[in-house]
């Protein structure tokens, strides 16, 4: 692809308000790719509810209030179209089909990079929070931190692979879960929660008990879920106590920002038992519900926290979605609707996930 091709300017969607529930297109200069770096022509852009913490700041955990202007997203797709100098060496090639993800680049050398859990980088950029993100028609990016996307999978549908369904993946193996073993997921509806469904009942044979609002039980189902229990059913641990011959599952994973389903949790787990902590609850930080170190101990449970995974989990997760186990649950929608995709994801009107068409 001859660089001519390239505009000068692009469109991109900003967070004109941050604070509030917002977003505005505008019309951006595109970049020059620096050294080591790959300037790619995004087609499609997921958008997670970690968008929406980081739009609205609700976040009490960030350090610093989101800018204005500021390009979020961090699930995008699209081809390479020039290469900065040095950036040959990581092996892309132009038009190769790449993804960006939530970490938009690592610095390789610091203790968590060093132990393979580049997901939480020490001097990492996150995409869409201070480094321009997905939500952009082209984008610059570290070329060794990119990951190709496989033949034949679709654009669109790998989109949301690259937080969404690497996150889970990569929760699903720490929770120590094996094959045959009960687990619950919370928030099993959401853009994470239907593709866990799918990748622990089909990628690592576990017994899924999906856990939503009643409105979400056929997508819960129909993405491997042996049992629903609808939120407006009565008392959930009751139930999962039940299903499970009193004892509970092996592992909780909380993929709700919901504070409500991290008080739930704990009580949901067996001896051994393990609560993963993935959804970021907005407004005060409060604590996990019943999660007393006398009960962990008697009952030899723990609580972990996962944030994304790493650059192998990304590529496994992938190859997942290419080998045709999982199949996101999406619509697509242009740029121009995505304060009103938010809107409906605050509201908690979303079935699945939403990608936008960048084209």
């Amino acid at each position: 692809m001859a660089d001519v091709q390239i505009p000068k300017t692009y469109k991109a969607a900003v967070y004109d308000a941050p604070g509030s529930i917002s977003t505005a297109v505008k019309e951006l200069e595109t970049p020059e790719p620096g050294p080591g770096e790959v300037l790619v022509n995004l087609t499609h852009s997921g958008v997670c509810h970690s968008d929406l913490g980081v739009m609205t700041c609700s976040w009490r955990g960030l350090p610093f209030p989101t800018p204005k202007g500021q390009v979020g997203g961090h699930e995008g797709v699209g081809k390479v179209v020039k290469l900065g100098p040095g950036a040959e060496a990581s092996g892309i090639k132009v038009d190769d089909r790449v993804g960006i993800k939530w970490m938009a680049g690592i610095c390789g050398s610091c203790p968590p990079c060093l132990e393979g859990r580049d997901g939480v980088c020490a001097n990492g950029k996150i995409s869409g929070y201070y480094t321009p993100g997905t939500f952009q028609q082209y984008v610059l990016s570290p070329a060794n931190y990119v990951t190709r996307i496989p033949d034949g999978l679709d654009s669109a549908a790998a989109a949301p692979m690259l937080c969404a369904g690497v996150t889970v993946y990569s929760a699903l193996r720490k929770s120590g879960a094996q094959s045959g073993q009960w687990i619950a997921l919370l928030g099993a509806g959401g853009g994470l929660g239907h593709i866990a469904a799918q990748i622990a009942s089909k990628g690592m044979a576990l017994r899924v008990i999906g856990i939503d609002a009643d409105s979400k039980k056929q997508l819960v189902l129909d993405s491997g879920a042996e049992h629903f229990i609808g939120l407006g059913e009565g008392d959930v641990v009751a139930k999962v106590l039940e299903l499970t011959g009193g004892l509970g599952v092996q592992a909780a994973l909380v993929l709700t920002a919901a504070n409500a389903a991290y008080a739930s949790a704990p009580r949901l787990i067996k001896f051994g038992g393990c609560v993963v902590c993935v959804g970021i609850p907005e407004g005060d930080m409060v604590p996990i519900g019943t999660a007393f170190p006398q009960l962990l101990v008697a009952k030899e449970q723990s609580i972990i926290g996962v944030a994304v995974g790493n650059r192998k989990d990304a590529i496994e997760t992938l190859d997942l979605a290419a080998r045709g186990l999982v199949k996101v649950h999406y619509r697509t929608e242009k740029m121009e609707k995505l304060t009103e995709v938010f809107q409906e994801m605050h509201e908690g009107k979303l079935h699945g996930r939403v990608v936008l068409d960048l084209q």
